[in-house]
């Protein structure tokens, strides 16, 4: 039996794309084993302080359709809105709540990028918004809450 392939997957897109990321990222290298894994992803921050995550998608990153699988860009945001509590706080939060709104698809060789932002934290949890989108093109919003765990503050 041979396994049909969608037509978004074809010869030309199988290829993986370099991950030339556009100026200003560098690899994030001192993540854990499961982003290292489904990476590689870079982040940059930016002159007014605020931090965007991304990665150039590949069919590694795609489900059987050939977009990016909501699996991915769900863990993706995660990993903003964490990064998002620790640098608010300084203290590891760990998600409580996650709701994602898919608006849009990733296709490979797609730069997908995003940011999010603590709207509120108290001394227990911590609040979160994010984004993702590719250009212009919104691909998710997302909002988590986090429970802040204070053991792990920065020392």
């Amino acid at each position: 039996m041979t396994a049909l392939r969608p037509a978004a997957m074809t010869d030309e897109t199988a290829q993986t794309p370099s991950p030339n990321p556009p100026d200003g990222y560098e690899e994030s290298t001192n993540r854990g084993p499961f982003t290292t894994h489904n990476g590689p992803f870079f982040h940059r921050i930016n002159d007014d302080g605020t931090f965007a995550h991304g990665f150039r998608a590949a069919q590694q990153h795609c489900n059987g359709m050939g977009i990016v699988h909501g699996g991915l860009i769900t863990a993706f945001a995660d990993g903003l809105m964490g990064t998002a509590v620790w640098r608010a706080t300084e203290i590891v939060g760990l998600t409580i709540r996650l709701n994602v709104d898919f608006l849009s698809i990733g296709k490979v060789g797609d730069w997908i990028e995003g940011t999010a932002t603590v709207t509120r934290a108290t001394r227990s949890v911590a609040f979160v918004d994010a984004e993702v989108h590719s250009g212009s093109r919104s691909i998710v919003h997302a909002t988590g809450v986090f429970k802040l765990m204070p053991r792990h503050k920065k020392s």
